[in-house]
C-alpha cells in the first residue's frame, strides 16, 4: 500500500469516527436536557403533593452547568452529570457479545451521564471530605439506544442495548429508580475503632467545620457486585 492510500484510509477513519463521536456527543446532551425538565416536572409534581409542608424535606432542583445537575430530596443529594468525552468498551465487556455492536462497531460508542448520591449536609457544610455513592449510569449510543448500570435498573442492562431507545418515559423510570434507592439507602454508623481517636487537629478542624468524614457507606466505588 503506497503512502497515498494509506493517507487516504487514515482520513476516512478519522471522519467517520468524528462524525459518529459528534451524533453519540448530540444524542447524549438531548439526553440530559429531556432529564434535566423531567427533574424539574417531579420536583414540581411531589412537592404539590407532599402532605407535611416542612420545606426540608421538599424536593430542590437546581441546574448546576450544562452538564450537570442535582436535586435534592430530604436529607439526600442526586447529582446527574453527563461526561463532555465519547467512550468505547473495552474488548472484555459483555457487550461485545451482543450481535447489535458486533456487526457495527460505531454502535458501541456511547456517551455517559452519571448519578451520584450524596448526603445534602455534605455541601451545605462544605465537609469536602465526606463521600458519595454512584448509583447509576446511563450509557447512549449514536441512535439513542441505551442500557443502564446500577441500583434497581434491571429493566435496561447491557443485553437489551439495540432494542429500545431511551424515550421520556424509560428516562423518568431510571431516575425514578434512583431517588427511590437513594432514599432507602441508610446512612451507617462507623465502626467504632475507626473513630475512637482524633487528634487535637482534626477536632478544632470537626468544631470550625464539621468536617468529620460521612458517607453512606464508607467508600466511594462501583463494583460489579453492587449492580442488581
Amino acid at each position: 500500500m503506497n503512502e497515498k492510500d494509506t493517507k487516504d484510509q487514515i482520513l476516512t477513519a478519522l471522519e467517520m469516527k468524528a462524525i459518529v463521536k459528534q451524533k453519540v456527543y448530540d444524542q447524549s446532551l438531548e439526553t440530559f436536557l429531556l432529564l434535566k425538565d423531567i427533574l424539574q416536572e417531579i420536583e414540581s409534581e411531589y412537592n404539590s403533593q407532599l402532605q407535611i409542608k416542612d420545606s426540608r424535606i421538599h424536593l430542590a432542583y437546581k441546574d448546576r452547568g450544562q452538564f450537570e445537575c442535582e436535586l435534592k430530596v430530604a436529607g439526600d443529594l442526586l447529582i446527574f452529570s453527563m461526561h463532555s468525552n465519547i467512550f468505547e468498551f473495552d474488548r472484555n465487556h459483555n457487550v461485545w457479545k451482543l450481535s447489535y455492536v458486533s456487526e457495527n462497531k460505531m454502535f458501541s460508542y456511547c456517551g455517559i451521564i452519571n448519578i451520584y448520591n450524596f448526603l445534602a449536609d455534605s455541601f451545605k457544610y462544605s465537609r469536602i471530605e465526606d463521600l458519595g455513592y454512584l448509583i447509576t449510569r446511563i450509557f447512549v449510543n449514536l441512535e439513542k439506544h441505551f442500557f443502564v448500570e446500577g441500583k434497581r435498573q434491571n429493566e435496561y442492562l447491557y443485553n437489551n442495548f439495540g432494542q429500545t431507545t431511551l424515550s421520556k418515559k424509560v428516562l423518568k423510570e431510571i431516575i425514578m429508580n434512583a431517588i427511590l434507592y437513594s432514599l432507602e439507602f441508610d446512612l451507617l454508623v462507623p465502626p467504632y475503632d475507626q473513630i475512637k481517636i482524633a487528634s487535637v487537629a482534626q477536632m478544632v478542624e470537626k468544631m470550625e467545620f464539621s468536617r468529620m468524614q460521612t458517607g453512606k457507606r464508607l467508600g466511594f466505588k462501583f463494583n460489579s457486585d453492587d449492580v442488581s
